[in-house]
């Protein structure tokens, strides 16, 4: 079965919610109908000329970048400009384009993150905090030897505290109820009042996954009608923002940290700001353009930030601060977001049951060029 592009906006909504991203921005449906068909995608940085008119002849019906294609406000379509040319090529074609951009930079998994695991960051957590998770303790009672089940289909939404999964509490107890006329009861007969030995388990499920936690405890509770709770909690959960932080597993010369990241992103050059033999041991990134985090960098100890675009005055701020900088390039810092999504967006399509051909965009190049 075939996704409509709303569904498979919903799916990225999931994996990098649009609630995360920074009020400039301009993510999600760019162009298109969000009722067409899916069955076919392809994955790029920027709906640019390359990636357009390559999705085309993939005959996809979707093209979802990183880059938003339609970013400051629209206030003409002129079909012989460059980018109303795209918007008719897309529409001409039955072509959507779906943008994730600061929203997939903060989510977890996405392209902060990815960075950290390039470089080699043992843990990273964000350099900036721009929310948190907000927490709903579930509470169901379950009959006594069906626990694991129960929390098994929730522990795929929840128990997670700090650096701990599959976190819960369990007391026991006695319920009670009657089934009535029209019931279907697991346990019990109808009309007659039943005492059943039940388990009281409680987990903390982020509120965006509440729905689907509580879908998934009703397909795995035995009753017919599970009694459970949902409780709003003050408690915040995980942060989220710009950026990561964390450190290598051994110090390195900033030389030596530079000649590595050039090699693990295939590199033509990068840019240095800092001595060669200043040691490096704890690591800032941020994906794009990031050097409006530099003091942010400092604030949380870092040696080096990685980041792309740095500007002279950006450079000579860091000088002020002590802070070395490696300039890898916007497009190299974000474009590893195309091999590295793929995989995870098929997978949640798969989970349910969509039939999508993915293709990945490999005709992006740097627009800059080393001489």
């Amino acid at each position: 079965m075939n996704p409509k592009v709303s569904d498979v906006v919903g799916i990225i909504n999931k994996l990098a919610p649009f609630s995360f991203a920074e009020d400039w921005d301009n993510s999600g449906l760019q162009v298109g109908d969000p009722d067409s068909p899916v069955g076919r995608l392809m994955i790029s940085l920027d709906a640019c000329r390359e990636s357009v008119e390559s999705a085309i002849d993939k005959q996809c019906q979707l093209l979802l970048t990183h880059h938003p294609f339609l970013f400051k406000p629209t206030k003409r379509i002129n079909l012989s400009h460059y980018s109303g040319h795209l918007i008719k090529l897309a529409i001409k074609n039955d072509l959507s384009i779906v943008s994730m951009h600061t929203n997939y930079d903060i989510a977890e998994a996405g392209i902060n993150d990815l960075l950290a695991q390039y470089i080699g960051l043992k843990s990273s957590e964000p350099l900036t905090t721009t929310g948190w998770d907000e927490l709903v303790k579930l509470v169901v009672f379950v009959p006594a030897g069906h626990e694991e089940k129960v929390l098994e289909a929730l522990f795929q939404f929840s128990g997670f505290i700090g650096n701990y999964s599959d976190c819960s509490f369990q007391a026991s107890g006695t319920g009670t109820f009657k089934p009535l006329a029209g019931a279907n009861p697991f346990i019990g007969k109808i009309n007659t009042r039943e005492y059943a030995r039940e388990t009281r388990v409680e987990v903390l499920v982020r509120k965006e996954d509440m729905s689907e936690a509580v879908a998934a405890l009703i397909k795995a509770h035995p009753y017919e009608e599970p009694a459970f709770d949902l409780h709003p909690l003050l408690n915040r959960g995980k942060s989220r923002g710009l950026g990561r932080i964390g450190e290598l597993e051994k110090s390195v010369s900033l030389d030596v940290f530079a000649r590595q990241i050039k090699e693990v992103f295939s590199l033509e050059g990068l840019r240095i700001v800092g001595a060669g033999n200043r040691e490096i041991k704890r690591v800032a990134v941020c994906g794009g353009s990031g050097a409006s985090l530099l003091r942010d960098a400092d604030r949380q100890g870092a040696d080096v930030l990685v980041t792309g675009d740095v500007k002279y005055h950006d450079a000579r701020d860091a000088q002020a601060l002590g802070l070395a900088l490696v300039d890898i390039g916007h497009f190299h810092s974000e474009v590893l977001m195309i091999r590295e999504l793929a995989p995870r967006l098929a997978q949640e399509l798969a989970k349910k049951r969509y039939d999508v051909e993915i293709f990945s965009c490999d005709l992006e190049r740097d627009p800059f060029a080393y001489l």
